[in-house]
């Protein structure tokens, strides 16, 4: 797959198809979206909300959670608001998102399947609590409200950054304010 795509790039260059895509790095609406990685979410979420290339930074992580206030997440929050001139953050979880349902026990026996050895299990254990950073969310407006929070009462986001959640609905891209 990955070959195919190289091919597809190739072409792609060659006939300027980047063309309509030439932006600055700044963002034109000064705003930041952290959202799902699903796939159904890919074009539907920037068509939805109607933007356009460079319109805004689109952080995409599985669940669209923040796990801890000094995960990779957040700091490219903060990359957004200094560095990108972001004031506004959109938090947008959606309908049958696959991270509702993550069970950590379930996704460790996918591992040992693959191969995994407890050994390595173990060692990643002492980095982290596997239990909390593989089990997903059991409730999408609550987890929403969480990850509004973490950003809202990070100490180091000024306190003028709106910082609002939604729900998006991953067939028809309505959107649903969580307040």
């Amino acid at each position: 797959m990955i070959d195919q795509i190289l091919s597809y790039n190739k072409r792609f260059v060659a006939a300027k198809g980047y063309a309509p895509f030439i932006t600055s790095s700044q963002p034109d609406m000064k705003l930041a979206i952290v959202s799902c990685m699903d796939t159904r979410l890919t074009k539907l979420l920037p068509n939805a909300l109607g933007l356009r290339n460079g319109d805004a930074k689109i952080i995409k992580v599985a669940g669209g959670t923040i796990l801890t206030p000094y995960d990779s997440v957040m700091r490219s929050l903060l990359v957004a608001i200094y560095e990108l001139g972001c004031q506004e953050v959109m938090i947008i979880h959606h309908s049958g998102c696959g991270a509702c349902n993550m069970n950590a026990d379930h996704f460790l026996h996918l591992m040992r399947e693959r191969g995994i050895t407890d050994e390595a299990i173990k060692e990643a254990e002492q980095q982290v609590n596997l239990n909390e950073y593989l089990d997903g969310f059991h409730d999408t407006e609550a987890s929403v409200h969480r990850t509004v929070r973490t950003v809202q009462q990070h100490p180091l986001v000024p306190k003028d950054i709106i910082v609002r959640g939604f729900i998006i609905d991953s067939r028809t891209g309505e959107l649903t304010p969580v307040d």
